[in-house]
């Protein structure tokens, strides 16, 4: 069956990387994908004409590519990060957040994972705290739609209670004045929000649509001293064997046995489900074009 993307336009994209240059590195020594490249790879598959930059906004000295300008690109998706966002001394994130506030005060069109949230979150004036619940990891269960989340463009179409990749110690704890709880869970009560401002919008779900069990599990088998530590796991060969799995389920989606042992269904195997929040962001961009 020929794939139909969601939009043929020659879009500009600026991919925000929000990791630091040490964390960079060690992706490539631990072999874990960089999510800008998950990014890309969405981008060629669901705007193949469309163009991206990636830019590292969390290192000393950052500015987009010279010569542009924020109205040089149609929208700006953002990266998770290890960092802190209430760290606001951190120069790392304060610059992120000077960037986020330039970006909503131009009217630009953002969407971000993770840190995506936290950010819109802290820039619109809301709150991020440690989440007392502890790490959500691999996989976030039953988040549901609020009933503000039938109205929602990011939203149209996902399913009222859903399964998504996640990693994460903080949470948003107070979104922003006007901005409203799209989704949550019983372990992280705030998973999605628009933050809007003029023109301005910027998307964010504190899971990641953007992943797949190839690239998650390579992320957890990184994480394993952590997740050990954090008695996720007994050992970190019991973390080895649950990352393979994944990765076996990425190569044979259709397995009921790993399926079943890993207690997954269509929200996180099928694209068409797992990356509609991303997809919705197009079909928002293509809406402003006009």
């Amino acid at each position: 069956m020929t794939h139909s993307p969601v939009t043929t336009a020659n879009y500009r994209f600026c991919i925000v990387n929000c990791y630091p240059q040490a964390s960079r590195e060690n992706f490539d020594r631990q072999n874990v994908g960089h999510p800008h490249d998950l990014i890309r790879d969405f981008l060629s598959r669901e705007a193949p004409n469309s163009s991206s930059e990636i830019v590292f906004v969390a290192d000393p000295g950052f500015a987009l590519p010279e010569g542009t300008s924020i109205s040089d690109f149609d929208g700006f998706i953002w990266t998770g990060s290890d960092l802190t966002v209430y760290h606001v001394d951190d120069p790392r994130v304060s610059g992120q957040i000077d960037f986020a506030r330039s970006l909503m005060n131009s009217g630009a069109a953002s969407y971000g994972s993770c840190w995506g949230l936290q950010m819109a979150a802290q820039v619109g004036g809301g709150e991020v705290a440690v989440n007392p619940n502890g790490r959500e990891w691999g996989i976030a269960r039953g988040i549901e739609l609020t009933a503000a989340a039938a109205t929602s463009p990011m939203l149209a179409g996902k399913p009222a209670k859903f399964d998504a990749f996640i990693m994460h110690l903080d949470e948003v704890t107070r979104l922003p004045i006007g901005t409203v709880k799209l989704a949550g869970n019983e372990h992280t009560s705030i998973q999605a929000a628009v933050l809007e401002k003029g023109d301005a919008a910027f998307w964010g779900t504190q899971y990641h649509p953007e992943y797949n069990l190839f690239e998650m599990g390579r992320l957890i088998a990184a994480r394993s001293v952590a997740l050990v530590k954090e008695g996720h796991f007994p050992d970190e060969q019991a973390v080895a064997s649950y990352a393979a799995d994944m990765q076996a389920l990425y190569a044979n989606p259709q397995s009921t046995q790993l399926r079943e042992k890993l207690d997954v269904g269509d929200d996180i195997i099928d694209p068409q489900i797992r990356e509609l929040e991303l997809r919705n962001w197009l079909k928002f961009i293509d809406s402003r074009a006009g």
